[in-house]
């Protein structure tokens, strides 16, 4: 097994006034050597937009997007559409870039701030056609159980998003002093887990609010909630 921590100290951090970001992989102007990627995770980027703020219209291809708000709502448009879609807490989005796609986000608020995820993910086909789609997951679906938000276009589990990648992207609500044992999917498969909140502890290393753990090379591993804990697993081929 393999297992790498990852303090949430230790990530990039810009402040552009609008926008506070927190790196957990190279991004925009901030590099660090051996964090580009973990497996075919790219990015993963931990956001805080102030109200009426956004990105303006940008373009993307060949690269597999997922945001998850935390707090607050988004407002997504592309260029599919046209349209303004708001994307709430407690929904998920993907957009699959493929050949091409030119989109824009803002906050939906133009007083509050919203603070969400934006992941990104290799894709094992390029060129493929635009694709987006976003769903609604009931926090009472995790409590202690394992949700299942992502999932490849040939994976047959249902009521999941999904992508262009053999991805499984899933978050879990421990109570405290409860236990999970996390299953992975293959031998070339690793997990990039995130704390959202809480204190849990896995393989002997504690973790506290926004650290995170890779794990690759194991088949299984526990994870013990210390007090509370928000967790995302981002589950992802090492080699593709």
């Amino acid at each position: 097994m393999k297992v790498t921590l990852y303090k949430a100290t230790d990530r990039g951090y810009a402040n552009y006034d609008w926008l506070q970001a927190n790196y957990s992989f190279s991004f925009a102007n901030y590099y660090s050597p051996g964090k580009s990627n973990f497996g075919a995770l790219r990015v993963l980027n931990d956001d805080v937009i102030q109200g009426g703020m956004g990105f303006g219209k940008h373009s993307h291809d060949n690269m597999e997007i997922i945001t998850i708000p935390l707090q607050g709502a988004l407002a997504h448009k592309d260029s599919m559409s046209e349209e303004w879609v708001p994307l709430n807490t407690g929904e998920v989005q993907v957009m699959s870039a493929g050949k091409g796609i030119m989109h824009a986000e803002k906050n939906n608020s133009t007083t509050d701030f919203i603070n969400l995820f934006q992941i990104w993910i290799i894709p094992e086909e390029l060129e493929v056609e635009p694709a987006y789609n976003q769903m609604q997951f009931e926090v009472s679906e995790r409590k202690n159980k394992l949700q299942t938000l992502v999932t490849s276009y040939q994976d047959e589990t249902r009521n999941s998003l999904k992508i262009h990648q053999d991805v499984k992207i899933s978050r879990i609500d421990l109570s405290k002093n409860n236990s999970f044992s996390y299953e992975l999917k293959s031998k070339n498969h690793g997990v990039y887990m995130m704390l959202i909140s809480g204190e849990i502890t896995v393989e002997n290393k504690i973790l506290i609010g926004r650290d995170a753990i890779g794990i690759s090379e194991a088949n299984d591993f526990t994870i013990i909630a210390n007090q509370e804990a928000e967790v995302l697993f981002i589950e992802v081929p090492m080699e593709f």
